[in-house]
């Protein structure tokens, strides 16, 4: 169970460095839209994974974690100018894949519905059991 200290942290850390990548750094690999998602610190604080989800293709996505990893020295670099904490933790960074899994569901359950809403409604029998049929 993760403490109230390690979830404050992780979003101090969340909001600061969606604020370094955007603002910081000039890498043209990180030129597509990067959301931090979440951040989760270890419980003694030192460590810190960064989830982030990169707008693009596959490559598009492997070329901006390879940035990250890159710059996660200066981005750590800018954390110790903005955050006051005794340590400020490793960063370890890592692609967030949640949002482009719940867009496909999202897809897909649209189908459902649409292939849904064209078809007549028919019970186990086959006999008719729309709106329009009367009842037994």
């Amino acid at each position: 169970m993760r403490g109230q200290r390690q979830e404050r942290v992780g979003e101090l850390l969340r909001e600061d460095i969606s604020q370094i990548i955007q603002r910081e750094l000039t890498d043209p690999r990180l030129a597509r839209l990067i959301s931090v998602t979440e951040v989760s610190v270890s419980p003694d604080l030192r460590q810190a994974r960064v989830y982030v989800s990169v707008y693009g293709s596959a490559e598009e996505q492997q070329q901006a974690m390879a940035a990250l990893e890159y710059a996660a020295r200066r981005i750590r670099s800018h954390l110790s100018r903005t955050v006051r904490l005794r340590h400020i933790p490793e960063l370890e960074f890592e692609l967030d894949t949640s949002l482009e899994r719940a867009d496909r569901i999202m897809r897909l359950l649209e189908e459902i519905k649409a292939q849904g809403s064209g078809e007549k409604q028919t019970g186990d029998d086959g006999e008719d059991r729309s709106a329009d049929s009367p009842q037994r």
